[in-house]
């Protein structure tokens, strides 16, 4: 798997990962599995421990304030899932050498700044540079919380008949991105008002709201945040992880006329690419309304796009009437977008 062509693929989890896990403790409740955002473990007393862990970003062509909010809200959407904020967070930085101290200092200052503002305490880590390190990812990091175990949702707990809603729209992270990194192919080719609706997106890209309020109902069933993938994706390992079919229309997919010029510019499909920033959410049926209701009180986009059906109904997706099988990518298409348009030298 190269460097750059995103997670591992699901057959490479599946054989590599899954049956190497350590020591066997009885009392993880979630460990790593296909569609799951967050491991849970049961800390006694009816409380559990929820952890996630995600690359850091470190992206120059975006900015160092722009990376360090990447950095802490990717893990942040996966903590949403849960229906609670995270509270802790360790951070690993394998920095290039080229990085100034003065870009570190700024760097790791918004790092912090956005952790404060969500509540979350900086508990430890490691940092340091590495020789040859080019990259965009600037390490790792893991984001903790405690609560009532029975309170913490998972993805693979979507229930038959659930009603499928996503927040805001399709490919928020990944226009906004393309956008900010190549402002001025974007500029010359889409026009100025679509690069300011993009780079407009980038700070839409926490959830953390989304699943909060969501939860708050007692009408979501799951949770899954978009990420590599996009919606479809999301929706498809939500439906694989609970053991479950699902039935989308393509129609109702929120899809944003700005995102759509950036995807073809790029030649990404923006149902299938990262969409950081929306949720999809399984919200029981005929508590869906409360569920749109909340997220509306709270200036949430939010659209029903599907519903959760049996496993042996299959995973469909729905085109003006016209059923074929929900698409599943293994590769995001925006990592090779990205690159590709690098050395292209677009600016």
């Amino acid at each position: 798997m190269s460097q750059f062509s995103g997670k591992i693929s699901g057959g490479g989890f599946d054989e590599l990962i899954l049956p190497r896990l350590g020591f066997d403790r009885p009392n993880v409740t979630q460990g790593p599995a296909f569609g799951v955002d967050v491991s849970v473990v049961d800390i006694g007393s009816g409380m559990g421990l929820a952890m996630t862990s995600d690359p850091l970003s470190l992206i120059p062509s975006l900015g160092l304030a722009e990376s360090a909010w990447l950095s802490v809200h990717l893990m942040a959407n996966d903590m949403a899932t849960t229906g609670h904020s995270p509270m802790y967070a360790q951070m690993v930085l394998n920095l290039p050498t080229t990085l100034t101290s003065r870009d570190l200092t700024t760097y790791w200052e918004y790092v912090h700044r956005y952790c404060k503002t969500i509540g979350v305490a900086i508990t430890g880590g490691h940092t340091g540079s590495i020789e040859g390190q080019n990259s965009t990812i600037a390490g790792g990091g893991t984001m903790l919380l405690t609560a009532p175990l029975n309170e913490i949702l998972i993805s693979s707990s979507a229930k038959l008949g659930d009603v499928v809603i996503v927040t805001k729209e399709c490919a928020l992270s990944a226009a906004a991105i393309l956008a900010l990194s190549f402002p001025r192919t974007v500029n010359d080719r889409l026009g100025k008002e679509a690069y300011d609706q993009c780079s407009e997106l980038f700070y839409q890209t926490s959830s953390l709201p989304d699943g909060i309020t969501a939860a708050a109902t007692g009408e979501a069933s799951a949770m899954h945040d978009v990420t590599e993938g996009g919606v479809l994706g999301a929706v498809y390992e939500m439906a694989v992880a609970s053991g479950l079919g699902v039935s989308i229309y393509n129609e109702s997919l929120p899809v944003g006329h700005a995102q759509q010029q950036v995807a073809g510019l790029f030649g990404i499909d923006q149902r299938s690419c990262i969409g950081a920033g929306s949720m999809v959410i399984a919200a029981k049926r005929g508590g869906e309304g409360k569920v749109l209701n909340a997220l509306s009180a709270k200036n949430i986009k939010a659209t029903v796009i599907g519903e959760f059906t049996e496993k042996a109904a299959g995973r469909s997706l729905i085109t003006a009437g016209q059923k074929e099988e929900l698409p599943y990518y293994e590769k995001d298409p925006y990592w090779a977008a990205f690159f590709r348009a690098l050395k292209l030298g677009w600016k």
